[in-house]
């Protein structure tokens, strides 16, 4: 199993200050649409919804076509569930701290079908999996300025 967790601060010095509710709106919009929040995804469609706080998207990331169920917790977690594809798991993005110290922490708990645990090709996948799950932290945090600066976010 890969597993990897990261926080970045919400605010930094010169870039837009984000609330609670603006990092909130942020994660709420990629849940829905990643492509302007996640680099390497080329394709998200929401599929289902189940609720108001529970559907289904497909995306094509990496070049590989996964179902994700997504779960919003408001107003703190979204759960993006690997339902179908072939890394299976979870991944959380969840804002921490109060509005002095406010984060984006993504963690994710992954498997890759066909790869044994612990192997030096899981280890290969994790390293590549990171540096973009990584980018896409910085990436979503960049999109939520845009936002909170008044710029329209799009693909």
């Amino acid at each position: 199993m890969i597993y990897v967790s990261h926080q970045l601060p919400a605010n930094e010095p010169g870039q837009p200050q984000l609330t609670r509710a603006d990092v909130w709106d942020g994660l709420v919009m990629k849940a829905n649409n990643a492509l302007p929040f996640v680099p390497s995804m080329t394709y998200c469609e929401v599929v289902a919804r189940h609720s108001d706080t529970v559907f289904d998207r497909d995306i094509d990331f990496r070049g590989q076509r996964f179902t994700e169920r997504i779960t919003l917790e408001s107003p703190h977690r979204v759960v993006f569930t690997r339902i179908a594809g072939p890394v299976l798991g979870t991944i959380a993005n969840e804002i921490e701290g109060d509005d002095d110290s406010l984060a984006l922490r993504f963690s994710f708990a992954l498997v890759v079908a066909g790869v044994q645990g612990g192997s030096s090709e899981e280890q290969a996948y994790a390293e590549g999996m990171t540096g973009d799950y990584l980018k896409a932290v910085a990436a979503t945090l960049t999109a939520m300025r845009r936002v909170a600066a008044g710029e329209t976010v799009t693909a």
